[in-house]
């Protein structure tokens, strides 16, 4: 264990380690890009995306529902291409975790919203297999932020008690759930804030001067 007290790091994907996936924005991008009536498609997505999410329809499932309910004159393919171009990561919060890890021994634990392939699209584009220890992904375990036994169950797949996680999330509402059961949060606005928030928990050290 840390000498900090702390085995483990919580990290959010969308807004954290990457753009986010299929959110808000990149829905505004796909109405404007294929030219599709937003109001039809948000009130279709509203209805479609926490079985979505929970990896209880496939993207293609949803996207038969939301967008090609009707003829298009573009393909899925071609739609999904479109998505997927925006999922880009942020390397300094990458290798922020990375060292959080390997300097304090600790556990990374992914906690996410998205659907299954997205989300595998988005761990093989920001190789996180090789700074995460354990994947609790919305689709994958059934359940969703703010549902505060996603929380649970992956402080027991880690094997660590609450007070023993620190979670990093852009999202202030998903803080605030975690924060009932135990667990410190950073809520993210920047990789700037979140690394001075981790060294006030003595989990990030400043390089040493430069001595001439």
């Amino acid at each position: 264990m840390s000498d900090t007290g702390v085995r483990a790091l919580f990290v959010d994907i969308g807004g954290v380690l990457a753009t986010n996936g299929w959110d808000t924005d990149s829905r505004e991008a796909a109405v404007e890009h294929f030219e599709l009536d937003a109001r039809a498609i948000d009130s279709r997505h509203r209805l479609m995306f926490e079985l979505f999410e929970t990896g209880k329809v496939s993207w293609k499932q949803y996207l038969d529902r939301v967008v090609f309910n009707v003829p298009r004159p573009f393909t899925y393919d071609e739609f999904t291409r479109f998505v997927l171009a925006h999922s880009r990561p942020y390397p300094e919060m990458i290798e922020l975790v990375r060292r959080a890890k390997q300097n304090h021994g600790l556990k990374v634990v992914v906690v996410s919203n998205e659907g299954h392939e997205l989300t595998e699209y988005r761990l093989k584009l920001l190789d996180l297999a090789s700074v995460a220890d354990i994947f609790v992904c919305s689709c994958f375990v059934r359940l969703r932020k703010p549902d505060a036994d996603i929380f649970r169950l992956a402080c027991d797949l880690a094997q660590v008690a609450p007070r023993e996680v620190v979670y990093i999330e852009d999202r202030s509402m998903f803080v605030e759930v975690a924060a009932t059961l135990g667990i410190r949060g950073i809520v993210h606005r920047g990789v700037e804030t979140t690394r001075a928030a981790l060294a006030e928990l003595g989990l990030y050290e400043k390089p040493a001067a430069f001595v001439a």
